[in-house]
């Protein structure tokens, strides 16, 4: 592979360049950062002897830059008391030409050898393939792997473009994490990052998964454990990414006792693979709440897995990279890049106790700083670092129209990880139409299209008719602007989809309101009760390969049962009543095993127990409407995976779940022992035919079946499970790495202050 090193940022490539020479004359040079330097990117000196190493990274200039450059560091060079000069440089050069730079560097040089050109670089990359794989920014971006990760990366990154993915590379500054990570992903096939916000747990979650596939592992994104359950493939290198995995889920008690079990069977599910890696990141605070609430999050054989990202990791030098990263990509002003050098804020910057890459981004992007004048610099960005929340509140409320806040606001309600333009569309209509009849706000039927336009960017983020906030920060700011409940019932009376109304009754609900205060806004969903009963709960969404696809919408038919229960629970509404009942006689789209199985136990046995919802008028209707549609689903053929969430619901209820249900379980597990051979035909992973024996066994407890029949079902699954093994192998460990910091390479403020004044110099 031939490398341009366009990939690399001037400070990125004399690292390359100090290891690649280094290694060629088997010596080690100690670094001197970029800047006034006298000529030196590396020393190497034994007692008198010295050696001088400098690297000229000049991608994308002329020739003539170089030999101008070098003309006028002739003088630093001839001072310098050396045995000799080398020089290696980005910029193509023929004989000739080296013959040109070897007469103006003049006697330092002691052999045109000594000047490393593209070509030369490339070879020793060669020779030493394992310094190609430590320079994981160059790595990615060679054409072959670069091509690879575009492809595996398309259809999960949100259509991601090669421009993006060299975008992220570019500002990425190489540090231990992607090591001690990879190192803990190895060990136990998970990895958990964790960390405060903004600190860069996504940027290392996506390095960590393009170096995967830059190996030939498949990639998948997943937004859901549904759809890492449909991809895993024993057979396959896999590598799977769920970034923020819990979300809001961890604040919702109730929420997260519907998922964590299903996370704890996935995350067992890839531990037992040999061939799959699953890479997991949340906010530090969340994990521990979502540990504290949850049995199965709480098992500690996810501390081995969990990674802890902290600004703690960072040293000096790469807290000072991530900063001229950022500079040198986002082209800042040059006079803003003085303003920060002459006021020696660089270094206040650099060791500030609330330093944070994410505040770094903001504060070198030309959009936020457009109106300030460069002698204002330092001092803003050193306030953005001590009041983070002042960048998004000013943003927000001086810089953009309350159709654009409006915009915000009903994707904040939304699904965490972004919302379709359509649903975007029908949110915004909703809120949008109604804030501005009730506050004389002018409205206007572009207003939506006028507001993408104005947000997209700098507060949104489109792709592939897909919307999110362009930083987890903006989701932070609004959660605490959105803690009136007064607004919040504005916002209820314009609900329309489902998961928008159950979003914002969560978000409410945790502002702890007054009993009353809870009642007034549990009655302004009724608008949003009534489509409860209409609105979809599947969705066709084409396929690129042509096709449709059968996707989840909403919420689920008991989910919206148990919302309209809570908002009658509050309100004693007759109206929630009502829907609740119509909906148990009509579930939209039919009722789901997986989505609905479980939680209808749960709901027929509260409404069969007195305890719960006191007074509820349809008690008994409802109660047996939602049993006949647990026997139909029962009735009919259904998964081993589904029917152990159904069976272990009903032993947590067993006490009140009735004898038609009991019989239903009893016969469905029957079958799955009757059929087992049709059941696992199609069925590629011997980890989760293991599964299926494991589950197999449990159920089969629960009844009287004769041991001779589950000792029949499970060798049958013992023999797919040896036919498989014969052609199943494991994953070698990944080759990749990062560079690693020496810790003798001094950073004092010097050198702090040199790596950046290359940034004021036009011909860098």
């Amino acid at each position: 592979m031939s490398y341009t090193f366009s990939s690399l940022l001037p400070a990125d490539f004399e690292d390359l360049v100090r290891d690649l020479i280094g290694r060629e004359f088997s010596i080690r040079f100690e670094a001197f950062t970029a800047g006034p330097d006298a000529g030196m990117d590396g020393r190497h000196s034994v007692g008198k002897n010295h050696t001088i190493l400098q690297a000229k990274h000049f991608t994308g200039s002329t020739y003539a830059g170089l030999k101008s450059k070098m003309k006028r560091e002739r003088a630093s060079i001839d001072k310098l008391a050396l045995n000799r000069y080398i020089l290696a440089t980005s910029s193509p050069l023929t004989g000739p030409r080296k013959q040109e730079l070897a007469n103006i560097i003049g006697p330092a040089l002691k052999t045109q050898s000594d000047i490393f050109s593209p070509a030369d670089l490339n070879g020793l990359l060669r020779k030493f393939p394992d310094i190609e794989r430590s320079h994981i920014k160059l790595w990615l971006t060679g054409v072959g792997v670069l091509s690879g990760v575009l492809r595996a990366a398309a259809g999960t990154f949100n259509n991601i473009t090669e421009d993006e993915i060299k975008a992220k590379l570019l500002v990425f500054a190489s540090n231990p994490s992607v090591d001690d990570a990879r190192d803990k992903l190895e060990k136990s096939h998970v990895v958990i990052i964790s960390g405060p916000p903004g600190v860069g747990k996504t940027t290392l979650a996506e390095m960590l998964t393009y170096a995967y596939i830059a190996e030939g592992w498949e990639h998948h994104g997943i937004r859901s454990l549904d759809d890492g359950f449909a991809a895993i493939d024993d057979a396959k290198k896999q590598v799977f990414l769920f970034d923020d995995f819990l979300g809001r889920v961890a604040l919702d008690r109730d929420a997260l006792s519907h998922t964590d079990s299903d996370l704890a069977k996935f995350l067992n599910r890839v531990r037992k693979s040999p061939n799959a890696r699953f890479i997991l990141t949340t906010r530090a605070p969340i994990f521990e709440e979502a540990r504290r609430v949850s049995e199965h999050l709480a098992d500690r054989r996810l501390d081995i897995s969990k990674y802890l990202l902290d600004v703690g990791v960072y040293t000096r030098r790469i807290k000072a990279r991530i900063l001229y990263n950022h500079l040198l990509v986002s082209n800042t002003p040059k006079s803003f890049i003085a303003a920060l050098i002459k006021s020696d804020c660089i270094q206040k910057i650099v060791d500030h106790q609330h330093y944070n890459p994410r505040i770094i981004e903001w504060m070198t992007d030309n959009a936020r700083i457009g109106n300030l004048k460069p002698e204002e610099y330092p001092e803003a960005f050193l306030d953005g670092l001590a009041h983070p929340h002042s960048l998004w509140d000013i943003a927000f409320r001086t810089h953009i129209s309350k159709a654009c806040q409006h915009l915000l606001l009903a994707l904040f309600f939304g699904s965490e990880y972004g919302v379709t333009l359509d649903d975007l569309k029908i949110d915004y209509e909703h809120l949008h139409r109604y804030l501005c009849g009730k506050y004389g706000t002018p409205y206007d039927p572009k207003d939506f299209e006028e507001s993408l336009r104005i947000l997209e960017g700098g507060f949104i983020a489109i792709s592939n008719k897909q919307i999110q906030f362009i930083n987890p920060s903006l989701r932070d700011y609004l959660t605490g602007y959105l803690n009136d409940l007064v607004v919040l019932q504005d916002f209820a009376c314009a609900a329309h989809r489902s998961e928008w109304a159950n979003n914002l009754w969560v978000h409410g609900k945790k502002l702890n309101p007054s009993p009353v205060d809870l009642e007034n806004f549990s009655r302004c969903f009724l608008v949003a009760a009534s489509q409860f009963k209409i609105e979809p709960t599947l969705r066709r969404v084409p396929h690129r390969t042509g096709g449709y696809a059968v996707h989840s919408f909403g919420l689920s038919n008991a989910r919206r049962i148990e919302v309209l229960m809570s908002w009658w629970s509050e309100s004693k509404e007759t109206a929630f009543a009502n829907a609740v009942l119509e909906l148990s006689l009509n579930p939209v789209d039919g009722l789901d095993p997986w989505r609905d199985g479980d939680e209808l136990v749960e709901l027929i046995c509260q409404l069969r127990d007195a305890d719960y919802y006191e007074g509820f008028p349809f008690r008994n209707e409802v109660a047996n409407a939602l049993e006949n549609g647990l026997l139909k689903i029962l009735d009919d053929y259904i998964s081993l995976d589904d029917l152990e969430r159904i069976s272990d619901a009903v032993e947590n209820w067993k006490s009140r779940v009735g004898g038609d249900i009991i019989s239903a379980i009893d016969e469905a597990i029957r079958t799955q022992v009757s059929n087992v051979k049709d059941i696992i035909s199609d069925i590629d992973s011997d980890s989760t035919l293991n599964d299926h024996v494991k589950s197999l066994k449990r159920l089969t407890e629960r009844i009287s079946i004769s041991s001779n029949e589950v000792d029949r079902a499970i060798d049958t699954i013992q023999e797919r499970i040896f036919t498989l093994e014969e052609r199943s192998s494991e994953a070698s460990e990944p080759s990749f790495s990062t560079r690693k910091e020496s810790s003798s390479d001094a950073f004092d403020d010097a050198s702090l202050k040199n790596l950046f004044l290359p940034l004021l110099e036009d011909d860098q």
